[in-house]
């Protein structure tokens, strides 16, 4: 069955400095109205599997607000602008965040993190021959670096210990490049 939802009215609720609130007034394929949430992402992020050359994987270790605690993650950040390529993004954020550099990035997916109520989308690379350079991080921005073992990783993903969802589909999909080899 296709069911048509129309949106009637949006209204911003409040802007920040990546993130803008609304409330938007929907029409139901029955006639009635509903208010539903959305947030809009407005530049975009990208995300980086930065993989050394003995196989482990960098993360970063950072406190999450949102949840309360620390994360193990992937590195990633938003776009400097709409317009800024992701893959730049991701060599950008590989650095800041981890001090490593990398020339050859693949992009092995896209995703869309909330759909339900969000339009954020992250580009996610593949980075390899990783290179020191300097870790430079965002001003209130504490990371710590640390390797693990991609098994190790799904490991920690089926346990539920690694629950963001960038982090989760960058692992299990660079698991299953590794498989495809």
């Amino acid at each position: 069955m296709d069911q048509q939802v129309k949106r009637v009215k949006r209204e911003l609720i409040k802007h920040g400095a990546i993130l803008d609130m609304y409330e938007d007034t929907m029409e139901l394929p029955d006639g009635k109205q509903e208010t539903w949430d959305f947030i809009s992402h407005r530049k975009g992020a990208a995300a980086v599997v930065p993989v050394r050359g003995d196989g482990k994987i960098l993360m970063v270790k950072q406190y999450r607000n949102a949840i309360d605690r620390m994360t193990l993650e992937i590195p990633a950040g938003s776009r400097d602008s709409v317009t800024e390529d992701t893959r730049v993004c991701a060599a950008r954020e590989l650095e800041e965040e981890t001090g490593y550099c990398s020339d050859d990035l693949t992009r092995i997916l896209s995703l869309k993190t909330t759909v339900a109520f969000c339009d954020e989308f992250i580009d996610v690379y593949l980075a390899k021959n990783l290179k020191p350079g300097h870790q430079h991080l965002d001003e209130g921005e504490f990371i710590d670096v640390a390797a693990y073992g991609v098994d190790e990783l799904c490991d920690m993903i089926y346990a539920g210990t690694i629950q963001d969802a960038k982090t989760v589909a960058g692992i299990l999909a660079y698991k299953n490049l590794l498989n495809q080899d």
